[in-house]
């Protein structure tokens, strides 16, 4: 394991708590969940108390040092044996201090992957065992102090180092923190019963009162009450929660009593089916990663190469002593270490997976996210993606007398109130209310009728105006009717009054959504099973590039392959009903409107919500998330390629020159600084 893939495992640690966390939460295993909760942050203490220790055994240690104590003026503090007091404290700071260090090395080289962990290994054994040898006799000067300086720097880097590490995948950990540990279990005779949540299975009942966290999926089977679902789908607004509507655990209830059937337990979660996913994306490997890894395998290999090179300089050519010639190339080593190019990608990684996890955009495949950024054109699916999938009002016309338009939609809802015809539902819930019906009657195959305010209302479609011989003449009602849409009249005393356009109700975020995606330079089509009259109304409605109307289902991933052979990268979103073979044929597959249902197999991204506006933040997502990525990469190769030649002492006739101890602070800052611009990786809320 070379040290970016040794770190990208350390990242991913958090994210294997926050999967064990919410496991635990249904099937609480102990000891063996306990140890692996515990890891990471046990590394975090190891390194805090290791530099702390190793920090007060430095103190002696400097004092001790002929160069300090001559520095100083202390050496009125010299006795003998005192070499052999400084050599013994510092041996305890190199195994003890160095420790992680040592065992990085074996690590590194046992796998033949040499990285970090081997140029501070060598640097500091070299330090360590020159300066021994000279304790015992070698004609030379001891390079203790510089030793365990390098060591404390390093163990403090670590130490800040893993702490980053930790905040910027933190995410999914509060995630599984959600999740209650206890529910209001609902007994057959109406007793409620407090048990732990991993007791309850599918079909049984549970209460949630108000500020109350929901334990399970499952569905609402009475009461009614607002759920907060924001930390989990990146819903800002508060969700009216009634009877049959479904609920996911961990959201928070607000003001209402609610009771609730399991349908979910454990795995099957909606928060644990997310936290493998996150885990997946984030375990997948990537073709930057890739660039990062042997970048670090080279830099490695520079960096002892150059070592050897400034040793062989400062010696042969410049004439200096062994030891400012070996400091030159411990301090080369130490600041060459490819740790912030380790951490550059797998960091980036890890934030933006986890952030846009809680906003509802679960990334199943790190590749083809990767990929996401060089879209060029994205097929929308229509019905349930760009679209509502139910029919509603979209227009009303008034034809004759001095009536409103909301008014002769009243009178429409009143009779169709009685109705269950789609067409019937669609006017009642547009509506703003309804009046009291007398006499109703369906007309068969033509609308329905009714006495609504001692005026005989009816609702007919075009044909029966035909049969009637009642002729209405609008250049509106013809324009809907070119449409696609469908078009009833409501007629008061056989008087036509009015027209009502029904269609497929457009999300009110598609439009919104079709632009964004246009500024990105994305072209935007549509696919549909619909006529050539709807596909367009729709297309014109929103500003759509491209349309394919009268697709059958067997028939979209032709028009994905249509596309792609235009030379295009395509991004295929749907609601994964249907649209599996389509979304498996895009470059990138892309399911809206999962809800909890999040294993889509077919898909690469699944977004909870169905919001347009959600395929936009995952584009913009992985474009940022690209340009992260390419700011620590650019960080980490820059700051070697000047750091280097620095190190080796390029600028000594100007005066500078770096210790060991200096360069380990140049080099732990530089990891500091990639993790740090990761955690600013952010996902636009766009709506």
């Amino acid at each position: 394991m070379n040290e970016a893939e040794r770190m990208e495992a350390d990242v991913n640690i958090q994210e294997s708590e926050a999967a064990h966390q919410t496991d635990s939460a249904h099937k609480r295993d102990g000891k063996n969940n306990h140890d692996h909760q515990g890891h990471h942050a046990h590394m975090v203490q190891d390194f805090r108390k290791r530099f702390w220790i190793s920090l007060v055994v430095t103190v002696p240690i400097l004092l001790l040092s002929p160069m300090i104590r001559g520095f100083l003026g202390l050496e009125a503090i010299r006795f003998t044996g005192d070499s052999y007091v400084l050599f013994v404290l510092a041996s305890f700071v190199f195994f003890y201090g160095g420790y992680p260090f040592l065992k990085g090395l074996y690590d590194e080289l046992s796998s033949k992957t040499p990285g970090m962990m081997t140029l501070i290994a060598i640097a500091i054994t070299t330090a360590y065992v020159y300066s021994s040898a000279v304790v015992f006799g070698l004609s030379g000067k001891v390079f203790f102090w510089e030793l365990v300086t390098l060591v404390d720097i390093m163990l403090l880097g670590h130490w800040i180092e893993m702490k980053s590490v930790m905040g910027a995948s933190r995410a999914l950990e509060e995630l599984a923190s959600l999740m209650p540990s206890e529910a209001h279990k609902l007994a057959s005779d109406g007793s409620l019963t407090d048990v732990p949540i991993e007791e309850l299975q599918a079909g049984d009942k549970v209460v949630v009162k108000p500020g109350e966290k929901i334990p399970v999926d499952g569905e609402v089977v009475d009461g009614e009450s607002t759920v907060n679902e924001a930390m989990i789908t990146g819903e800002s607004k508060p969700v009216t929660k009634e009877s049959g509507a479904q609920v996911i655990g961990g959201a928070i209830n607000s003001d209402g009593s609610i009771t609730v059937e399991v349908k979910k337990t454990g795995k099957d979660s909606y928060l644990s089916q997310m936290v493998d996913l996150v885990k997946e994306a984030q375990q997948s490997k990537s073709r930057s990663q890739d660039l990062a890894n042997r970048a670090a395998l080279w830099l490695t290999v520079i960096a002892l190469s150059v070592g050897a090179i400034t040793l062989f300089l400062w010696l042969a050519i410049m004439n200096r002593d062994f030891v400012f010639a070996l400091e030159r190339t411990v301090t080369v080593m130490v600041i060459t270490c490819p740790h912030a190019l380790g951490l550059a990608v797998p960091l980036v990684v890890a934030v933006s997976t986890a952030i846009s996890a809680k906003n509802g955009l679960l990334i199943r495949n790190r590749a083809a996210f990767e990929k996401a950024r060089n879209i060029q054109a994205i097929i929308f699916d229509k019905t349930g993606t760009l679209t509502e999938g139910k029919f509603g009002v979209t227009d009303t016309v008034l034809l004759n007398g001095n009536m409103d338009e909301r008014e002769v939609l009243k009178y429409a809802a009143s009779v169709e109130a009685h109705s269950e015809h789609p067409i019937a539902r669609g006017i009642v819930e547009s509506s703003d209310g309804t009046f009291s019906v007398q006499n109703f009657k369906a007309i068969t195959g033509k609308g329905a009728q009714g006495k609504v305010n001692g005026k005989e209302v009816k609702v007919v479609s075009p044909g029966y105006l035909k049969e009637q011989n009642i002729s209405v003449e609008n250049e509106r009602v013809e324009q809907f009717s070119a449409q696609g849409k469908t078009v009833v009249h409501v007629l008061l005393d056989d008087e036509p009054k009015g027209a009502i356009a029904l269609a497929d109700i457009i999300r009110p975020e598609s439009k919104e959504a079709i632009s964004k995606l246009k500024e990105m330079d994305i072209q935007c089509m549509m696919l549909t099973g619909d006529n050539q009259q709807v596909a367009k109304w729709v297309s014109d409605e929103i500003g759509l590039d491209e349309y394919f109307a009268e697709v059958l289902p067997d028939q979209k991933a032709d028009k994905i392959k249509e596309v792609q052979a235009r030379g295009m990268i395509v991004a295929m979103t749907g609601d994964g009903v249907n649209d599996a073979p389509a979304l498996a044929q895009a470059d990138v597959g892309i399911a809206i409107g999962a809800g909890t249902d999040v294993a889509v197999e077919t898909a690469d991204i699944i977004l909870v919500r169905s919001n347009p506006m959600d395929v936009v933040a995952i584009m913009g997502l992985a474009r940022a998330t690209y340009r992260k990525m390419l700011q620590n990469l650019a960080w980490a190769t820059g700051y070697n390629a000047f750091a280097i030649p620095l190190a080796a002492g390029v600028l000594f006739k100007y005066g500078i020159l770096l210790s060991p101890a200096i360069g380990a602070v140049l080099m732990s800052l530089s990891t500091v600084i990639v993790a740090i611009n990761a955690k600013f990786l952010k996902v636009e809320k766009k709506s």
